[in-house]
């Protein structure tokens, strides 16, 4: 969803009274067609600026400044103003370059004057043109210097490659130049919106660069004032891996584990790829797998072509591919739900020959799918049954018996973290003042709420690109339907939480952000505003996995040396799909020769409640399970079983033994593998139908949306004809 940035309104425009500098010497040209009858307040701004920029600038701008220093660049700036004024300067200075900017109704017009602003910007020598100096996320080169003055005031200097680029630094110079650090701090992305500069509705136009360069200008600040004071950091690094076409270096010792499984042992390779065809087995597993496992499992399908690593939506899709190519067996590498998904999805295609294996003799539970089966969420569905029209849109990480159970209650369609805005979109275009019950996932509940509110205040145009079905007056209607389940969360994304968006914010407020819907507000608030400025994304793992390809394949296009910085905000798992997506991408490159070098950093946010705090304890029991704490016990940024550090323990239940283990004993004469095997539902709903038959209705429901963009006939049917009791409409 692209939120357009420009429109928020810039809410400190509010006069303030500046000294000016002398009128500009003679010669001094207008820029382009500006136009002495714009307001006033444009015309001074440019003699000011004019002023404030050094008619010789030094070389090297961020040389140390003294109130003698005519040939600092910006020298005005920094001595003309007590630092009581610094509030007014800066608040007038933007205030002035939005009235400007604001005065030029056409576009054109909008970009000659960055032009203009752009051959005012003092080059940076070649020597600061470094990657030290670059800030990330800019479409173009962007360097920025910033120093702290004996004085306590910022100076900045900046270049780019670009001249469009060059303009839009140039004005953010001019505006935070000889600023006090707080007065830097102060300033919003949003206040930059108003400047009305860039393409319409194109997500990363340039005019992402404002707020780039902006964020970079205050990481700096930051750093310097707790330079000067002798503040140490107020935390440590998060662990990361670097990708490089050369190969991986890990940093911390949690990264250090997740590395040494990314280049597997080809002895245990070789081992799995043989078993699994000599017996025709097929393997579906999550993007949350364990890294032994899925670097196991990521070399592995190189050599067997029945292998698929995904989200759960995906899953079930790949088994039944596998059953049309003739596997056999389809081992599942998930919670149960997902192997029960599986497991209904060959049985409805015709293909119930064909075992489906969990990894565990064990429950493989779920956070989410226990909070679907709780007393409570059945009386969330009771309340939504005497409510008419009612839809029931159900996260697909639950149980086929919730699935069932509710779809008996309510008409249920189920969706995922990638679809379900759309879903919730369609169904309520489809069905006037329909009431649209979501659950159980409480954070992505309150994220989707979020998301409708900022389109509530987009314009008509931004919205119908959103959905052509929809208007600023229909979502403000869907609003006050829209219901979410208030006690259901995903004990991984829950650790995203105020500590962890604090450090972001603190140490890597310039990186790209990635957030699964399923984070808490706070997190998903952080990851919305870097996506407004082309640097995050909300949503699936799928999504965040499409984010960092396009953001890597663009770097590569540029062909210059770069560092792309990207937090995780999701199961660690992940990194073992990213990290192979991101070297196939840098080993695609067809010589090394004179090809730029690109640094791929891969950061994994950890939470200190996560933190193991002894070394002394090796294991702990999760019911009848043992299971270890992983990794980097001894480094301090170790796991606990219950969720830490993003890593899922009941996903860890799926080990590589496990897997060799069902795959040995296959096909299962003895049956020994009875525990492990994916059993049919053979209970009957309330209504007395199976209980796979109708937890699949929900599924192929989100099959046929999916497919046409459009809710089923059979399920609109059924909302508009529920009788509002509890009961509805036959089934079948």
């Amino acid at each position: 969803m692209a939120l357009r940035s420009s429109s928020s309104t810039f809410s400190s425009a509010s006069s303030f009274s500046v000294s000016h500098c002398p009128n500009p010497k003679p010669g001094y040209v207008l820029p382009f067609n500006f136009n002495l009858h714009k307001p006033q307040s444009s015309f001074m701004f440019f003699k000011s600026l004019k002023c404030i920029q050094s008619s010789t600038p030094d070389s090297n701008p961020m040389k140390p400044i003294h109130p003698k220093n005519a040939s600092s660049p910006f020298a005005c700036s920094a001595v003309t103003f007590s630092p009581s004024q610094t509030a007014d300067l800066v608040s007038s200075k933007l205030h002035r370059l939005i009235s400007e900017f604001q005065s030029l109704s056409e576009p054109v017009e909008r970009v000659k004057r960055l032009l203009h602003y752009a051959t005012l910007l003092p080059p940076l020598d070649e020597s600061a043109r470094n990657d030290s100096n670059r800030v990330m996320g800019c479409t173009a080169q962007v360097w920025l210097q910033a120093q702290l003055d004996q004085d306590g005031k910022m100076r900045f200097a900046a270049d780019s490659d670009s001249e469009i680029t060059r303009g839009f630094c140039s004005c953010l110079v001019r505006v935070l130049d000889g600023a006090a650090p707080e007065e830097v701090l102060k300033v919003k992305t949003e206040d930059l919106a108003d400047l009305n500069v860039g393409v319409p509705a194109r997500e990363r136009s340039r005019v992402n660069t404002w707020h780039n360069v902006l964020v970079t200008m205050q990481k700096r600040t930051k750093a310097l004032v707790a330079e000067r004071e002798g503040k140490k950091p107020p935390f440590e690094p998060f662990p990361s891996l670097v990708v490089t076409a050369d190969g991986i270096k890990a940093k911390g010792s949690y990264a250090e584990a997740q590395a040494r499984y990314l280049l597997p042992d080809e002895f245990k390779v070789k081992e799995l790829v043989n078993v699994l065809k000599a017996k025709n087995i097929g393997v579906v597993a999550h993007f949350y797998m364990d890294p032994e496992v899925q670097g196991i499992l990521t070399a592995a399908q190189k050599q067997w072509p029945h292998i698929y690593i995904s989200d759960s939506l995906v899953m079930a899709d790949a088994a039944l591919k596998m059953a049309k190519a003739g596997c056999k067996f389809i081992t599942v590498l998930g919670v149960d739900f997902m192997s029960e998904n599986v497991r209904a999805i060959l049985d409805q295609a015709g293909f119930g020959d064909v075992g489906v294996f969990r990894m565990s003799n064990e429950r493989i539970s779920c956070s989410l799918a226990d909070a679907a089966a709780s007393p409570s969420y059945m009386n969330y569905l009771e309340a939504a049954s005497m409510s008419s029209p009612s839809l029931h849109v159900i996260y697909i990480n639950t149980s086929l018996e919730t699935k069932a159970y509710a779809h008996e209650l309510v008409p249920t369609i189920t969706c995922t973290s990638s679809n379900v805005v759309q879903t919730i979109l369609q169904a309520f275009a489809q069905v006037p003042d329909l009431n649209i019950w979501y659950g159980p996932d409480s954070y992505m509940g309150a994220n989707i709420r979020e998301l409708f509110q900022q389109m509530s205040k987009m314009t008509d145009e931004e919205i119908t690109e959103i959905h052509p079905g929809h208007s600023r007056e229909t979502i403000r209607s869907l609003l006050t339907h829209l219901h979410y389940y208030q006690d259901g969360t995903c004990i991984v994304h829950h650790l995203f939480g105020h500590e962890v968006v604090k450090k972001i914010n603190e140490m890597y407020c310039d990186a790209f952000l990635t957030a699964h819907l399923e984070v808490p507000g706070e997190m998903f608030s952080l990851a919305m505003e870097a996506k407004r400025r082309g640097m995050g994304v909300v949503g699936s793992t799928q999504n965040i996995l499409d984010f960092i390809e396009q953001r890597v394949q663009e770097a590569l296009d540029r062909n210059v040396d770069d560092h792309l910085q990207f937090i995780l905000g999701t199961e660690t798992g992940m990194v073992t799909a990213i990290v192979a997506a991101v070297r196939d991408l840098l080993g695609s490159q067809i010589s090394p020769s004179g090809l730029a070098k690109i640094k791929v950093e891969i950061v994994f946010p950890v939470s200190s409640d996560s933190m193991t705090r002894t070394s002394s304890q090796s294991s702990v029991k999760l019911g009848d399970v043992i299971l270890p704490i992983i990794p980097g016990v001894a480094g301090g940024e170790g796991c606990s079983i219950h969720g830490g550090c993003a890593s899922c323990p009941y996903m860890k239940m799926n080990s590589l033994s496990s897997l060799l283990q069902v795959c040995y004993q296959l096909p299962d004469d003895k049956n020994v593998l009875k525990a492990y095997e994916a059993q049919r539902f053979k209970l009957q709903t309330p209504n007395g139908k199976s209980v796979a038959d109708v937890g699949c209705e929900p599924i192929l429901h989100m099959r046929h949306f999916q497919a046409t963009k459009q809710l089923p006939e059979k399920l609109v049917n059924r909302i508009r004809h529920a009788n509002g009791n509890g009961n509805s409409m036959s089934l079948s």
